[in-house]
């Protein structure tokens, strides 16, 4: 049958689908495309060291071809002598005219992406043989992209990707979303001169509306976060089973960088490691920084929302008491105050100075209410008329 390959394994034939077929085949690509791309390393590497292992690797990635073209044959698929692809000669160029250090970053994630694809390629293979040859090659795909890591100072599992927020944080990006978007709401509406309940009541609605979506916001980003780590706990469940050797070096690696002798730390690893479940925990916990969840979507969405809407009241709160010029005048001082305020708070997180980042907080403060008066401003000059005149011809 056209797209669809047959190949005898423990004495029975097995069928794979043209979908597989086109897998594999893009999978003999990369691993051509990345013993390319490490020969092109090594020709622009100065240092001999770094060359010699780059010209190593590249001979590990032509055996990888050579496991693919096997198993594509066994199944009737002939495959051309292999050549670059135009992304991979792309990439040359690239190491070529900016140095390795470039390529090498490219490479390091290749290899990254890699993993993830033999790992999923492991678990859902339509043979043995392409399950047998996946997990090979997510094994040597792992152990070359932690050497790379150590090339290029990055540390843990490029394959890995986890991040993670925090109650402060949630508490003043979402009070700044809040001050800033109602800010902006309240002064377009001064601008088109309105009757005071009428500022009251935007005001009002717009902290409603700026809550609700802030903590939706909020509530999405936590519950797809606990997924991106379910999903990271999964694959490191697979590492350990299927590469146990790797993750057991690794983990020596993590407890000597914590001062522990080599050979203690490697007994301490092989020790846990020999239990999956404790491995497991370990592992969470020194290279992914996974800890125990302190929250959960819900509150997370209660904090980011409540911290919105009170920011979104600040604007706000000075025509509940008093009306005209005086709440106007009150209203923008307090905001361009609570402005310079939030930007303070947000260098806890950006590193940059208190008074700067307080200043261009003030500053986009200052902006979107001038954007937002004129904007009230031009639309009753433009709109109003018209409007009223046509409400007139209805009457």
């Amino acid at each position: 049958m056209p797209g669809t390959g047959r190949v005898e394994s423990n004495d029975r034939a097995e069928r794979v689908d043209a979908g597989s077929l086109k897998s594999w085949r893009h999978q003999w690509q990369d691993e051509a495309d990345a013993s390319f791309l490490y020969g092109k390393l090594a020709e622009c590497e100065p240092d001999a060291k770094h060359r010699e292992l780059y010209l190593a690797l590249a001979a590990v990635e032509r055996e990888h071809v050579e496991v693919w073209r096997k198993l594509l044959e066994g199944h009737g698929v002939e495959l051309p002598p292999p050549v670059p692809s135009r992304r991979a000669r792309l990439l040359a160029w690239l190491g070529k005219r900016f140095g390795p250090g470039v390529l090498l970053s490219l490479l390091l994630r290749e290899e990254g992406q890699e993993v993830r694809r033999y790992l999923s390629l492991s678990r859902e293979g339509a043979t043995a043989g392409s399950r047998e040859a996946a997990l090979r090659l997510a094994r040597e795909s792992a152990g070359h992209a932690e050497t790379l890591s150590k090339m290029a100072s990055s540390p843990g599992e490029p394959w890995h990707r986890a991040g993670s927020g925090g109650f402060i944080r949630n508490v003043v990006y979402g009070f700044n979303d809040g001050l800033t978007a109602n800010f902006g709401l309240v002064a377009g509406v001064i601008g088109a001169a309105v009757e005071p309940h009428v500022i009251v009541i935007s005001g009002l609605a717009g902290a409603v509306a700026d809550a609700l979506s802030m903590g939706s916001s909020g509530y999405l980003a936590a519950k797809s976060e606990q997924e991106v780590y379910a999903h990271e706990i999964a694959m490191e469940r697979d590492e350990i089973r299927l590469m146990p050797d790797l993750e057991r070096d690794e983990l020596a690696l993590i407890y000597e960088a914590k001062g522990i002798e080599r050979g203690r730390a490697r007994q301490i690893a092989t020790e846990i490691m020999s239990s999956p479940e404790e491995a497991l925990g370990e592992k969470v916990r020194e290279e992914l920084g996974i800890g125990v969840p302190h929250t959960t979507p819900l509150r997370e969405g209660w904090i980011t929302g409540l911290a919105t809407a009170v920011g979104a009241l600040i604007p706000v709160a000075p025509f509940l008491v008093t009306e005209g010029a005086p709440a106007m005048w009150a209203s923008f001082a307090v905001s361009m105050a609570f402005h310079f305020a939030v930007g303070a708070a947000r260098s806890l997180f950006t590193g940059r100075s208190i008074f700067r980042s307080g200043f261009d907080m003030f500053a986009v403060g200052l902006g979107v209410a001038g954007v937002g008066y004129l904007v009230g401003d031009l639309l009753v000059r433009w709109l109003a008329p018209p409007a009223l005149a046509a409400l007139g011809a209805v009457r």
